[in-house]
């Protein structure tokens, strides 16, 4: 590590069997055709998804920390502190704040992503994760406390930006969708290990300062792990292309990097495929970096519309809503454990872990497609019973149960992996950095604005009615997956450039 792999200095294969000098390239693109980037080793393929997923891991335990520290925080007992006592306010900047962080983390990846690279991102990432959660574990007062939640924020808004563009532009096309999948898995499994840690600690004197600061040893592994990596072999490869440094140097360096993800095996293919790759991003011109105003035109306006839609979508059908009511809704089914909220939220987080897995399992064989169309025709069928049950079936307790799991299920198979996996997968190359940066800015600002609107709006139309508009939205959202959305499996990220848009 006395190095940065981000210029590491040519193997002794690379020397031997350089490519030819320059950036251009005889070779006919293989749009249509086998690619040699599709042989690889599982063994090298685990680290590159690996250290970039902790950074999904560290979001969904903040999701479920949180929701035990606000218990521990404001306890006069248990808080071991003088300020316990908060108001609505300062409870919900405590909840949120860490999501504003998020939309700040999505605003600045819009101007640094193409310059920094997708690993150097994720090393910030790292380092900003560290300092926020450090910074809450430690805080003395109330408005510290904020200013650690938006800090850890902006590692948040950072890292989803970056994790999903690094696995994509990593990972062997036959297994792109389940490893980003992956990252979802992650994300839950974070939010299990949070409301279970957060369950344990919730009784101890200071307990919410173990539970964020039992973050920060985690995004010290990620940060040395994403040293340890090397640079996106296409990101590489798109600064030759435009110009910005030593094209051979920087070829010669993708061929580095390929080794490195792939494994020795597959060593002799590396030169073969960064030909084939600069041979397609030729054919598909990136020579120019994307203008702001053409981010709206052609290629890059139909990327940001399916992007964006389905971020969208994934948080207006109700998702932050739904699990709002968990509790209530087992509670009432006579659930002994819907006494304890933390308990009712481990149970649901192994649920979603569950069926997230199954997404990871089947998205390679049936597809993106598929699995949001039959997902989100769940999600309908669901909000439909929870809005009925709240309207008329006050009695049928059980169909509320099935709602709530039917909803959770579903989601996990749809909207919840298969949205980062095509945000990751859809735009150009060109327009990657700063397009998955409007898509996750959008996503975090959606989940804002419905956990802001949520409580007015119950108010105002009562829960059942509420749960019929989430219902009516989700098949807006039938309508827009069948008519806009395409499918990607079994495409490199080239072809989906080629093909798709």
């Amino acid at each position: 590590m006395a190095s940065d792999p981000e210029q590491p200095p040519l193997s002794s294969f690379s020397k031997e069997g350089k490519p030819p000098a320059g950036v251009t390239t005889e070779r006919e693109p293989l749009l249509n055709g086998l690619h040699a980037s599709q042989n690889y080793s599982i063994t090298a393929a685990i680290l590159p998804f690996l250290f970039p997923a902790f950074g999904g891991l560290l979001f969904g335990y903040d999701i479920g920390a949180t929701s035990s520290a606000t218990i521990s925080i404001q306890s006069p007992s248990q808080s071991g502190i003088t300020w316990y006592n908060l108001d609505s306010v300062q409870v919900g900047l405590l909840t949120s704040g860490s999501l504003y962080g998020a939309l700040i983390g999505s605003l600045l990846a819009f101007n640094i992503a193409d310059f920094l690279g997708r690993r150097r991102e994720l090393i910030v990432a790292a380092l900003v994760y560290l300092v926020g959660a450090l910074i809450t574990a430690l805080a003395p007062n109330f408005l510290v406390l904020v200013v650690g939640r938006l800090v850890y924020g902006i590692g948040i808004g950072l890292a989803m930006h970056a994790a999903p563009m690094y696995i994509a532009e990593t990972a062997p096309t036959p297994i792109r969708g389940l490893l980003i999948s992956l990252k979802e898995f992650f994300i839950v499994i974070g939010m299990v290990a949070g409301y279970g840690l957060g369950s344990l600690w919730v009784e101890t004197v200071g307990g919410w300062r173990y539970m964020y600061g039992i973050s920060s040893p985690i995004a010290v592994i990620m940060g040395f792990g994403m040293w340890w990596l090397p640079a996106s072999p296409r990101w590489l490869l798109l600064c030759a292309i435009q110009r910005k440094g030593d094209a051979q140097h920087l070829k010669d360096t993708a061929i580095c990097s390929l080794c490195h993800l792939q494994g020795r095996t597959f060593h002799d293919s590396a030169p073969q495929q960064v030909d084939e790759i600069m041979a397609e991003l030729s054919y598909i011109g990136v020579e120019n970096e994307v203008t702001f105003v053409e981010m709206f035109r052609g290629k890059c306006k139909k990327a940001l519309v399916i992007s964006a839609g389905l971020v969208l979508f994934q948080q207006i059908t109700g998702q932050p809503s739904v699990l709002y009511y968990a509790a209530s809704i087992l509670q009432s089914a006579g659930f002994s454990l819907a006494s304890d909220a933390t308990r009712v939220a481990i149970l649901l987080g192994v649920f979603k872990l569950i069926m997230t897995g199954v997404a990871v399992v089947i998205v390679d064989k049936l597809g993106r497609r598929p699995l949001l169309l039959g997902g989100v025709s769940g999600i309908v069928v669901s909000l439909f019973l929870l809005g009925s049950y709240y309207i008329f079936l006050n009695n049928a307790a059980v169909l509320a149960v099935a709602g709530l799991l039917l909803y959770v299920g579903c989601y996990q198979i749809s909207f919840g992996p298969m949205g980062w996996l095509m945000i990751a997968e859809i735009f150009p190359l060109r327009l990657r950095g700063r397009g998955l940066s409007i898509a996750v800015l959008v996503n975090f600002a959606a989940n804002a604005s419905v956990t802001f609107a949520f409580s007015p709006l119950e108010d105002l139309l009562g829960a059942g009615f509420l749960f019929y508009i989430f219902c009516a939205i989700a098949v807006a959202s039938l309508v827009f997956i069948y008519f806009i959305v395409p499918e990607t499996k079994g495409l490199t990220l080239e072809e989906i450039e080629e093909k798709c848009l």
